[in-house]
Order: C-alpha cells, then sequence, then structure tokens
C-alpha cells in the first residue's frame, strides 16, 4: 500500500472501527435509558437526563477532558481498568470508543424517548391485561412501534460518532497508523499543508453527513405517512 493510500485507508477504517463499536454501545444503552426516562419517574430522574444531555452542550473539549479525569489512570474507572488489564485505555482506539460514545449517547437517549412516550399506552396496558410483563411488553409492542425514532437516533448517533474531534483528540491523541480517525488527519493534513489529503478526508465526512442527514428525514417521513 502507497503512504497516500495508507494515509487514506487507516483514518477511514478506524473511524467506521470506532463508530460501529459506539453506536451498538449506544443502540443498547441509549433504548434502555430512553425507555426508563419515557415510561417511568423516580427521585432524581431530571438530573440523570440533564447529565445525559450536557455533551450536547458543552464544548467537546471539557467533556473530553472530563474523560481524562474519569478513565485517566488516576480516574475512578481507569483505576478498575487498570487494575484488570495492567494497563491503561488513554490513547488507544478504545478510548476513540469511548470518546464517541460519549458524545452520541444524548442523541439516541432524547430521539428513541421522544419516539416511546408517542407509543399509545392503552396498547401497553392491553398487554398487561392479557398477562404480559413490563419486559415483554416492551420487547414485543412498544420498542417495535417506536422503531423509526431508534432507527433515527442509531443513524444520528453513528454519524455524530464519525465525525467527533475534540474529545477524541484529548483522550484518544493524534497517535498516526493508531488513533488518528478521520477528523484529527484533517486536522493534522491541514496544519501540515497537505490539502490533498485534507480534502479527499473533508470530502468522505461531507458527503456521509448528507447521507445522514437525508436517510433520517426519510425514516420520520416514513413514520409519518404511516401515522
Amino acid at each position: 500500500m502507497t503512504p497516500m493510500l495508507d494515509q487514506i485507508w487507516f483514518p477511514i477504517s478506524i473511524t467506521f472501527r470506532i463508530a460501529a463499536i459506539s453506536s451498538c454501545l449506544v443502540l443498547c444503552s441509549g433504548v434502555f435509558l430512553a425507555y426508563i426516562f419515557a415510561r417511568h419517574n423516580f427521585r432524581g430522574k431530571e438530573l440523570v437526563e440533564l447529565l445525559i444531555t450536557l455533551p450536547l452542550i458543552l464544548p467537546p473539549t471539557v467533556i473530553g477532558y472530563f474523560l481524562v479525569i474519569l478513565v485517566g489512570k488516576n480516574g475512578i474507572i481507569g483505576q478498575f481498568i487498570y487494575s484488570i488489564t495492567g494497563t491503561g485505555i488513554l490513547f488507544t482506539w478504545q478510548a476513540g470508543v469511548i470518546a464517541a460514545y460519549t458524545v452520541s449517547l444524548p442523541l439516541m437517549v432524547r430521539t428513541a424517548q421522544a419516539a416511546i412516550e408517542s407509543v399509545d399506552k392503552e396498547l401497553e396496558y392491553a398487554a398487561y391485561v392479557l398477562g404480559r410483563s413490563e419486559i415483554e411488553t416492551a420487547l414485543l409492542i412498544t420498542l417495535p412501534l417506536a422503531k423509526r425514532g431508534i432507527l433515527a437516533g442509531l443513524v444520528l448517533s453513528f454519524a455524530r460518532a464519525v465525525g467527533e474531534f475534540g474529545a477524541t483528540l484529548m483522550l484518544a491523541g493524534n497517535i498516526p497508523g493508531k488513533t488518528n480517525t478521520m477528523s484529527i488527519s484533517i486536522y493534522s493534513a491541514f496544519q501540515a499543508g497537505n490539502d490533498e489529503l485534507a480534502n479527499f478526508l473533508v470530502l468522505i465526512l461531507t458527503l456521509m453527513s448528507l447521507l445522514s442527514i437525508a436517510l433520517t428525514g426519510k425514516i420520520a417521513s416514513r413514520g409519518k405517512l404511516n401515522a
């Protein structure tokens, strides 16, 4: 593989790997949290919702700083990881997954929560009367009826993970051939005056963003037609 192709291929491959893994984690945990928020009231609910939504408001570098404190070698999570693996997670592609997950989770939670709240509760009550448990009702009725909102949230979360820059840079760093995602590679190429590489990666990210917007709009429009 030529140096130019290597400069293009690795950022694309590592970006998709990070985005794919973080999106899977976001799908599982985000839908669970969305269901809890939509169907249950508990003490401290507003605070938990605020904390999950915070990454949408805070600058990515601030998010990255908080994550460094948490997953660094001396952090609460970092100490636990170090005790199990014997090594830290900072400046690895796994740290990039954590950063992507953190910034994309709010999009899934908010989108899925709105979709779940739009499901008629009478259908759930009918299932309870027929002897279904809450878990069965959620899996067989609520979530299938909210699937378009969940799918839209997944698309947005994946797109957000692909484009993540600030938190990833602080947590995973910019290590060529190890943690340089597309966004970070664009920054590095621009700094180095490599306009050819920067332009190519910018084009890919722009096309992916347009595709994500179009796909999300299509999902939403189909939902309205079926409503």
